[in-house]
């Protein structure tokens, strides 16, 4: 009697536990949620409009673009820290959200590191020192010699206190000794209003912020922040001709939970490697003045620790902390 309930119950635990198996789908079997941590219209959501359709493709599900600005940053950032590591929910981060603002906050509602899994690498750009055309700078040296001139005088706007613009202005500042004044905005459309408009001096927004306007004639690019001149502005030369040393790059990368299953990670990083390498990608991501990058789910959280690192030591050097 014994044995025959045993066998009874196998059989019943194999009937219950099978069926539950074969039904069981890989990853990804629903929609997959892309956060983006800023607003529509923000050079984090420009990225992920060009590539997401594709990486949809590949994935075989939709992938839902979810919007959550708010705080810097750290709203949207935090919505996925604390979402199940199932692979459906996904931040598209930045060096905001995992390099500067980790060095400037002494309280965030997530831990850059410990409560993230890197995934890839998906596109930089450099951030590039604008002017309002009626200003009579051209080089670095133009300014440096105009805000010794007038010191405590000169104004920068950028789109907040703490943002990357803010930073990139700042270590020009610590460099060459100078003394201008941050004007925080909210957000970037309205910092590059008050430079196109000349309320302020100069702003070091993205360069895919500000190409545009510098087409059409409304900016002066003096300089742009990262190791090699843009594509985009062959001419334009970069800060480090004049201050060697400087290299400011922002980037964007896809980060899940802490804990997000390997299988999943792999899935979406060669997933994510096909849709940058595709022409059309490419092609949409030059267009916005994005270069192409990918990498390893190692190499992006190596990169990550050294951002921190970085900004912590601009941070310190142009003694910026933020509550």
């Amino acid at each position: 009697m014994s044995d025959r309930f045993r066998a009874a119950t196998a059989a019943a635990v194999l009937g219950a536990t099978v069926p539950a198996c074969a039904l069981a789908q890989p990853y990804p079997a629903k929609p997959v949620r892309l956060v983006i941590a800023q607003a529509a219209g923000s050079a984090t959501d420009s990225i992920a409009r060009v590539f997401g359709p594709r990486l949809a493709e590949l994935l075989g599900q939709q992938v839902v673009i979810d919007n959550r600005p708010g705080a810097g940053g750290s709203l949207g950032t935090e919505i996925v820290a604390k979402s199940p590591p199932d692979g459906y929910a996904l931040l598209l981060a930045n060096i905001s959200t995992h390099g500067v603002n980790p060095a400037l906050y002494r309280k965030l509602p997530y831990d850059p590191i410990r409560d993230f899994t890197p995934v890839s690498l998906t596109s930089t750009t450099p951030n590039v020192l604008v002017v309002h055309p009626s200003l009579p700078v051209r080089t670095i040296k133009d300014l440096v010699a105009i805000a010794r001139a007038r010191p405590g005088q000169l104004n920068y706007s950028s789109s907040g206190a703490g943002s990357s613009q803010h930073l990139a202005a700042a270590l020009i500042n610590v460099l060459t000794r100078i003394d201008t004044v941050h004007v925080p905005y909210r957000g970037s459309p309205p910092a590059l209003a008050a430079t196109m408009a000349g309320e302020v001096a100069f702003m070091v927004p993205t360069l895919t912020t500000a190409l545009p306007q510098i087409q059409a004639g409304k900016l002066r690019a003096i300089a742009v922040t990262g190791s090699a001149r843009a594509e985009e502005l062959p001419a334009v030369p970069t800060v480090a001709e004049t201050l060697p040393g400087y290299d400011v790059v922002s980037w964007y990368g896809v980060v899940g939970p802490a804990g997000l299953p390997r299988p999943v990670v792999d899935r979406v990083n060669a997933d994510l490697v096909k849709t940058i390498a595709t022409p059309e990608v490419r092609k949409g991501l030059a267009a916005i003045g994005m270069t192409p990058a990918t990498s390893t789910p190692e190499q992006f959280a190596a990169y990550i620790r050294s951002e921190i690192d970085k900004y912590v030591k601009i941070a310190r050097a142009a003694k910026i902390e933020l509550e």
